[in-house]
């Protein structure tokens, strides 16, 4: 088929369906899309809490426990051994299918009944105050991450080792307070690094060693805000920086965010792809409209995956060796044509519209089922009755449409309605992809909840810690912190004191939730323009960075448009890839 332009029935904006697209649509057996990209990415959002633990009651025994899931919900919560034991039964929440009412109405009703696990996580050792989590070792309020041991406060990353406040990391060990930084050791205040070593406050760097505040930078060592050190002097100026002082690290931050400023950005961040769009890709194949995926490939408009998926689109959160996923979020472990799904995931295959179902197969609204297979809305069928009853459903879901409270309509094909959702906006994934105010997002008619401030009594405020960490003694691990940012209550916990002790790093002065929203600043809203690169021959066109190699256009402008999540109002330099690669050196 050709490309058709359609209009949005959320956001009214026109969106355009490719070739392609109809292409995967036919192969899953599933309706073009009524919702743009950018809503459909929010509508799944909007079900995945990344990197908050709330205090909620177990529905069994009335005990408070720490949950994914925020106390006042209709929600029933189970803590999560017990929903995991073979103590209860979800098939005995089991009943027929309705046809005098709309599909997604009765998996309403369905989801209020049966119990969701308190928290997503597998195979923790000491390691409990984490979600969204597997195979972690002492490891604390760690979220959507796996493979990690000895660290804390981290927030989607991989295979780290003794690391603090990273996002987005990956093969890491020693690293400090950065973002997007793959395959480093003691990298600290840095984003977007691959491959360095003992480097400090730098962006874009890869393959680098000893430096400190630049950008830009490949296989570079003792470089200081880009300029070149000998060995000894570049020792000399990081002593004499006194880096161990907060109000010293403040002033060489600013230093090196000036750096950071002055020098351009490739319009994507991301290595060792080819047929791209999107940004945060690595090791991607075919794979467009799409941001922090890796090892992808024939897939589109996806966000935070890895390793191994196919052919696979409107997939969010997580994956490991998944194909013909459509409409679905935090679903992984060899999983194969799944759709419409929420927490799916160790070998399910053709299943749909289901959550918290695992090791199954040819499920079709379904809540909390393990190892089971021909079930509709938790009711056992024959093989044979259930895709009898399966395709009489899928008619029904578009004869009897169901229409949400914006009058938007939600037949077969459509994913669940954000107010199905037990999250608020502001508690939820989406706000990080797409952040809003309170204003903004009640506005689009989502739900904002704010955060409750448990009553702490603070012994110490921020700014009356130690300037130095030398001068930093064990008692501060009693006292409970203001944050100097938004005054909640944070402690500073043994293991932290020994990294930043051995680092010579200050006590932070915010608490993690500032600590990460800072440290996240530099990622960009995940909403795509189109732009042309802002390379003149010799300078840029604003005239703030001066180009230091030739171009293959000479000295006229470069013709090279793209698509990019950075606006036009943003005051990044962006190159296009040829361009930046000629000045990264």
């Amino acid at each position: 088929m050709s490309e058709e332009k359609r209009n949005c029935q959320n956001c009214k904006n026109p969106f355009t369906v490719e070739p392609e697209d109809f292409a995967f649509y036919q192969k899953m057996a599933v309706p073009p899309p009524t919702f743009c990209p950018e809503c459909r990415m929010i509508r799944r959002a909007i079900f995945f809490s990344n990197r908050t633990l709330f205090r909620a009651k177990d529905a069994l025994t009335g005990k408070e426990i720490f949950s994914g899931l925020p106390p006042g919900t209709p929600i029933k919560i189970y803590d999560k051994e017990y929903w995991w034991s073979d103590a209860w039964d979800p098939m005995a929440y089991g009943r027929d299918y309705d046809f005098s009412r709309p599909f997604f109405a009765q998996f309403r009703d369905l989801m209020y009944d049966v119990p969701w696990p308190s928290r997503q996580v597998q195979r923790l050792i000491n390691s409990d105050y984490s979600n969204n989590a597997g195979d972690l070792k002492n490891c604390y309020l760690c979220f959507d991450t796996g493979l990690c041991e000895d660290s804390a406060y981290l927030v989607n990353g991989n295979n780290n080792k003794n690391c603090f406040d990273t996002t987005t990391s990956g093969k890491g060990e020693l690293n400090y307070d950065s973002l997007l930084i793959e395959a480093c050791f003691q990298t600290f205040f840095s984003y977007a690094c691959e491959e360095c070593r003992n480097v400090w406050l730098s962006r874009n760097c890869v393959g680098c060693s000893d430096c400190f505040g630049c950008a830009n930078l490949r296989h570079k060592q003792y470089y200081i805000f880009n300029q070149p050190y000998t060995k000894e002097s570049y020792a000399e100026e990081l002593k004499r920086m006194n880096l161990g002082s907060h109000m010293e690290l403040a002033t060489a931050r600013e230093r090196a965010h000036d750096v950071w400023r002055t020098h351009p950005y490739k319009y994507m961040f991301g290595y060792r792809n080819a047929g791209v769009t999107g940004d945060w890709m690595m090791h991607a194949k075919n794979v467009r409209h799409s941001f922090n995926v890796t090892e992808t490939e024939d897939s589109a408009f996806c966000q935070n995956i890895l390793m191994g998926v196919k052919d696979s689109y409107d997939f969010t959160v997580w994956g490991d060796r998944c194909e013909m996923i459509y409409e679905a979020v935090q679903t992984g472990e060899g999983c194969r044509n799944i759709k419409f799904t929420k927490d799916c995931c160790s070998a399910d295959s053709y299943i749909e519209y289901s959550f918290d179902c695992h090791s199954s197969s040819n499920l079709f609204g379904c809540m909390g089922l393990r190892k089971k297979q021909y079930c509709i809305f938790n009711r056992q069928y024959t093989n044979e009755d259930y895709h009898a009853l399966r395709e009489r459903i899928v008619r029904h879901m578009s004869d009897m449409p169901y229409a949400d409270a914006g009058g938007r309509t939600y037949r077969y094909g459509e994913f669940f309605p954000p107010d199905f959702s037990p999250l608020a906006y502001n508690e939820s994934f989406a706000q990080d992809l797409l952040p809003l105010t309170r204003e903004q997002a009640e506005t689009r008619g989502y739900l904002w909840r704010e955060p409750e401030m448990r009553a702490h009594q603070i012994s110490s405020a921020a700014r009356d810690l130690p300037d130095h960490i030398r001068d930093v003694d064990d008692a501060v691990l009693k006292e409970t912190i203001g944050c100097i940012s938004c005054g909640r209550a944070y402690r500073i916990i043994a293991q932290e004191l020994a990294f930043l002790r051995q680092m010579s790093l200050p006590l932070p002065r915010l608490c993690p939730e500032c600590r990460y929203r800072e440290r996240a600043a530099p990622r960009n809203p995940v909403r795509f323009y189109h732009r042309r690169c802002q390379c003149t021959g010799e300078a840029s066109s604003n005239g703030i960075y001066e180009n230091i190699a030739d171009h293959v256009h000479g000295t006229s402008p470069c013709a090279k448009e793209f698509e990019t999540i950075y606006a036009e109002d943003k005051k990044e330099i962006i190159y296009c890839e040829s361009c930046y690669n000629a000045e990264a050196v």
